[in-house]
């Protein structure tokens, strides 16, 4: 996982804007987005507040520290 502040995206990632008020950019494998773990929070961020993404990535309101603990988890299942 990478945190990047420029708009150069290797193949194969997605950006990704972590916070509850400031975001953080982060870009991060295509292939988390089908980790069982990291679907489920994809499905509670749906239901509470839609896909809507203004900054042009996946906007994701939960605390840094807890995105960066969920990509250890599913970087060590890989």
């Amino acid at each position: 996982m990478h945190s990047r502040n420029h708009s150069n995206l290797p193949k194969g990632h997605v950006v990704v804007y972590v916070g509850e008020l400031q975001k953080k950019r982060f870009v991060v494998p295509i292939s988390y987005l089908n980790h069982p773990s990291f679907v489920d929070l994809l499905k509670g961020i749906e239901e509470e507040f839609g896909f809507n993404h203004p900054m042009g990535g996946l906007t994701i309101p939960c605390k840094e520290e807890a995105f960066l603990n969920l990509t250890s988890q599913v970087r060590a299942s890989f």
